[in-house]
């Protein structure tokens, strides 16, 4: 099959799937948005690949205002359709796209005659209605209507939608939609991100050697609380346990975090996204490793870096909703969970305090945390379901 996979982020473990379906005789585009700023995955093809690499969005920054931000999705959504017609696939697999832009895609496969796949990561309308009133204005109630109306028109047009938990089933059962969504969870790329020393060469280059270290490396946005960071360090080091905070991010949040640091006295390190291939040393570079999801994002995100972190061999702390799928998997090596809020920084504080002074305890959590990725993250079952659904959708 011609097989177009669109990931708007570029996120790791999509850019995996692709290579795996190249890797079986499939003539596969992975294509991502340049506008988007996060860390991606390895988008370059290799020496005797077959894989093709493209992208939309080149040269763009994405507007903050909403209004010039929805121009901007639209447009990406004519630029995706050009792309798409470019590449003419069999089918395509869509996923992370913002609404606008994949209400303007699926209208264009329609028009191409395209049979496509949704790739559902996360219910956009469900987020901004949870913080219209409160980090948005209470306005974005009506945009988090607008922003349902796409999602649902899009599940309808998409001839399949792989959810990544079973929370997302009753939602589509609201939109009609329920009869034909399979359920894979996200992964993270197991020989990609592995476990390497503590004293690694990037621990070295940054200075972060021979200090203790609580270390975040993803977005931060509306679903985060970047302030939760700083007070975490500081109560740590209340506690007699001197610590660094290591922050690898871009954006808004990077000030924030450094006024408030600078306000609570906390040394911290800023740093920009860190080349892919460097990962496993930036992620073995902590002590430990924190999860930030606010509480209202519930069980409809999924934050990829805690896949990413398992894999990495470190132990997780999570300041998240208890029911969200990560969380769950945090349980499970025994690391520690706890709602994003102020009121669980003190209980957050004395576990990690307790933690950074054991260190076999902290060599126990981080085996743990790798054998439950490599458990759960085996590539061959999920490529095996994407390829049929992928297989029957093309037909």
């Amino acid at each position: 099959m011609r097989i177009l996979v669109h990931d708007y982020s570029g996120h790791p473990f999509q850019v995996e799937l692709s290579r795996e379906l190249a890797r079986r005789g499939h003539s596969v585009t992975h294509s991502y948005s340049e506008l988007y700023v996060s860390g991606k995955g390895h988008l370059v093809a290799q020496p005797g690949e077959t894989i093709t690499f493209d992208s939309i969005g080149r040269g763009q920054v994405a507007h903050k205002s909403f209004a010039r931000r929805l121009v901007q999705e639209v447009t990406q959504g004519f630029e995706l359709a050009r792309h798409v017609r470019r590449v003419r696939p069999d089918v395509a697999l869509m996923s992370n796209v913002q609404t606008a832009t994949l209400a303007v895609f699926a209208v264009f496969a329609v028009v191409f005659r395209i049979p496509w796949v949704l790739w559902h990561q996360d219910v956009y309308s469900i987020a901004v209605r949870s913080f219209a009133g409160a980090k948005l204005s209470r306005h974005y109630q009506l945009v988090a209507a607008g922003v349902e109306a796409g999602e649902k028109f899009a599940s309808r047009r998409a001839a399949a939608v792989v959810a990544i938990a079973d929370s997302f089933i009753p939602v589509h059962e609201g939109w009609g939609t329920a009869d034909k969504v399979s359920v894979i969870p996200n992964w993270a790329p197991l020989d990609e991100i592995y476990p390497v020393d503590r004293k690694n060469d990037w621990a070295v280059e940054q200075q972060l050697d021979d200090t203790r270290t609580i270390l975040y490396s993803g977005t931060l946005g509306l679903k985060h609380n970047p302030g939760l960071l700083v007070g975490l360090a500081r109560r740590v080091i209340d506690r007699g346990q001197p610590v660094r905070l290591v922050v690898v991010n871009e954006g808004p949040a990077v000030e924030l975090i450094r006024d408030e640091a600078a306000r609570l006295d906390v040394p911290v390190t800023l740093l920009p996204f860190q080349p892919y291939e460097r990962l496993p040393e930036v992620l073995g570079s902590g002590d430990l490793l924190v999860v930030l999801l606010d509480q209202t994002a519930g069980a409809f995100s999924v934050p990829s870096k805690t896949l990413s972190y398992l894999c990495a061999g470190r132990p997780v702390l999570g300041l998240m909703p208890a029911e969200n799928l990560a969380a769950q998997l945090i349980d499970q090596v025994d690391g520690c969970v706890l709602p994003a809020l102020e009121s669980s920084l003190d209980e957050a504080a004395d576990w990690t305090v307790e933690l950074l002074g054991d260190a076999e305890r902290r060599e126990e959590l981080g085996a743990a945390a790798r054998r439950l990725a490599e458990a759960e993250f085996a590539l061959q079952g999920s490529a095996d379901r994407f390829e049929a659904i992928l297989t029957r959708v093309a037909r």
